[in-house]
């Protein structure tokens, strides 16, 4: 990693400690798709910010993603592998299924998983998607277009009262609705009409909602596990940076130098120098 990406890193990390979840996973976008502006990032489904998310994770970090999981059937904690590859690039994947088996990964109990993106199959009425215009849910008389959620409407909903976040999100996605022939107000909408409309979403922007399927080597019970990328990567970013700046602090230390000298070294010679430190 070259000095000028290390210290926008180290800024973003910085930023990023004030910032809330959606905060976070804004700053780490900016990082994955630079020259983008705010508006824009907060626009695109969330699906395609989850795979640009998976590809800076592949970039930085490289390409297995270690993951730990408490089974809800016996608590042991299941330790699986799960290559990023996998979703990098899946955003134009629309109304994908199984995206791979995750590889093993020893350690604390090993268990073998499946990654579904977006795995919504029909449950009844019709769902439709016009290309790049807005998508469409027909149940029991029921009509209702409706787009894709974006990262902008997460973060009104994270905002919003206690127990109103998931009507300000039909609100702000939900374009027409209509029940014999007459308007609906989004949040008249039924349960199953909700339902049918979170399905078609889940199916038409598969990155969005990236479960694992794990089997417990222990109990051998059967669970979902949901992996948030922006969070996972996240605490990544914030082990690195803590690490490095600590590398930072003894080099300087010991050297005197600034930081973007430190930074500017090698890894292996940054690594040499610290060993030497801890030698004399």
């Amino acid at each position: 990693m070259e000095l000028a990406g290390q210290a926008a890193l180290l800024a973003t990390w910085e930023a990023g400690l004030a910032a809330g979840r959606s905060g976070r996973a804004l700053l780490l976008h900016t990082v994955a798709r630079p020259g983008a502006g705010t508006a824009e990032l907060l626009a695109v489904p969330l699906g395609e910010r989850d795979a640009e998310l998976f590809g800076l994770r592949v970039e930085l970090f490289g390409e297995q993603l270690n993951v730990l999981v408490g089974c809800p059937g016996c608590a042991e904690e299941m330790e699986f592998a799960f290559d990023a590859r996998q979703l990098v690039g899946s955003a134009s994947s629309v109304g994908a299924g199984k995206s791979g088996e995750a590889g093993k990964s020893g350690g604390a109990g090993e268990s073998s998983g499946v990654a579904e993106s977006g795995a919504a199959g029909k449950s009844g009425g019709a769902a439709e998607s016009g290309g790049a215009g807005p998508l469409r849910v027909e149940l029991d008389g029921w009509r209702v277009g409706f787009r894709l959620p974006t990262p902008g409407d997460v973060a009104a909903a994270e905002q919003a009262p206690a127990g109103q976040g998931r009507a300000v999100l039909l609100e702000r996605c939900v374009l027409t609705a209509e029940h014999g022939g007459e308007p609906v107000a989004a949040r008249r909408l039924p349960e199953a009409v909700q339902r049918r409309i979170a399905e078609a979403a889940a199916a038409a922007d598969p990155c969005a909602d990236v479960r694992l399927n794990l089997s417990c080597p222990e109990c051998g019970r059967q669970a979902l596990a949901e992996l948030d990328i922006a969070s996972y990567l996240w605490e990544e970013l914030d082990d690195w940076a803590r690490a490095t700046l600590l590398d930072v602090h003894l080099l300087a230390t010991a050297y005197g130098w600034s930081e973007a000298e430190i930074l500017a070294l090698s890894p292996l010679r940054r690594r040499y120098y610290l060993e030497l430190c801890a030698d004399a």
